[in-house]
């Protein structure tokens, strides 16, 4: 299993000799390629010398337990440490085969962040708000960059739709698995007599399309101009900067209208449209591929219900691998790990099936 590690090192010394040449750092996309790949295969050589190492000392102390004419004290040393060396040859062997499971080649994209309001009107669009805010503190968490690209607030803090862009260090790998609906219980603000309400909220994470991803013919698109508005159509705006583009060929409709100059806000309206684009030919892909849809967490669909937020019981729950916390104030402050990396963990216990 291990075989395509034989020959990391020369790998990793032809990497080298590629980073010190001056056509490579000329050329800062390339150049930034090539110190990725070097990082990745370093960090896997290094577990993969651990686990040749781990190895080598098993079968020395085995030799030491098999020697008839060996210290009986040295013997019992010999089998204490076996017990440990088998754990830590366990551990490193299940490190290895998480790196030789197949990469989602958008793993290391910034993505955006779409919410939008669903059923249960103002309270969706709060909750819709509180969302947009989790997210945001976690992304702060982990150092990574949030960008408004779009909104449609009601006023009051909650949004009918708000759509972010986070870039920073594979952030695709950590919130790919946030596509769906998020379902609240709880009493809503305006709600006089207590009574618990079920409001549902919509977030779709979309990997950012480069250029190079996806070809937009410009002919093919339609662009509108208006001016801003915020809530209850006031005004917000005296020129006419909002855009709307329309991608005739599928239909699809980007607006953006938070920037003042209509220039950014067709910029931004553009980049949207090709992640949802690019998002479009990905869902048919995996449409056409149901094994894959097998492996996957959930079934990726926009209209499957995957969490339940209970304020009145504190309690979160994930319906697609069963996971329960009783954190809810501690998730909705932006602590996601609880809740992530559990979902990381099944996908690739299901995807090392497959390895066996």
């Amino acid at each position: 299993m291990y075989e395509k590690f034989a020959d990391l090192e020369d790998r990793i010394a032809d990497l080298e000799g590629r980073l010190s040449d001056p056509a490579l750092v000329s050329n800062q996309k390339k150049y930034q390629e090539v110190v990725r790949e070097h990082a990745h295969l370093s960090k896997i050589n290094v577990k993969y010398v651990a686990y040749q190492k781990v190895q080598q000392e098993i079968k020395d102390n085995n030799a030491i337990l098999r020697d008839e004419n060996e210290d009986p004290e040295i013997k019992e040393l010999a089998r204490a440490e076996l017990d440990e060396l088998a754990q830590k040859k366990e551990r490193l062997d299940h490190e290895l085969k998480i790196i030789l499971l197949p990469k989602d080649p958008n793993d290391e994209k910034n993505i955006f962040l779409e919410i939008r309001a669903g059923t249960g009107g103002d309270e969706a669009a709060l909750f819709a708000g509180d969302l947009f805010r989790m997210y945001s503190r976690f992304a702060e968490s982990m150092g990574w960059r949030v960008e408004v690209m779009s909104s449609n607030p009601i006023g009051i803090g909650g949004y009918k739709e708000i759509i972010g862009l986070i870039s920073g260090d594979k952030v695709y790998s950590k919130l790919k698995y946030e596509s769906g609906v998020h379902r609240v219980q709880r009493v809503p603000e305006t709600e006089t007599q207590g009574r618990v309400h079920t409001s549902a909220v919509t977030v779709a994470i979309l990997p950012e399309a480069d250029e190079v991803d996806l070809e937009i013919d410009m002919n093919e698109l339609k662009f509108d101009v208006f001016r801003s508005s915020g809530p209850g159509g006031q005004s917000v705006n005296t020129t006419d900067s909002a855009v709307r583009v329309t991608h005739l060929p599928t239909g699809l409709v980007v607006t953006c209208q938070d920037e003042k100059s209509q220039h950014k806000n067709k910029a931004k309206a553009l980049t949207v449209l090709r992640a949802r684009l690019l998002d479009q030919i990905e869902q048919e892909r995996h449409d056409k591929i149901s094994q894959d849809r097998k492996s996957q967490v959930g079934s990726g669909d926009r209209s499957e219900r995957i969490r339940t937020y209970n304020y009145p019981q504190g309690r979160i729950t994930d319906h697609r691998i069963n996971l329960t916390l009783y954190k809810l104030d501690t998730v909705i402050a932006g602590k996601l790990d609880e809740v992530i990396y559990p979902l990381i963990a099944h996908d690739q216990a299901e995807k090392l099936k497959t390895l066996q």
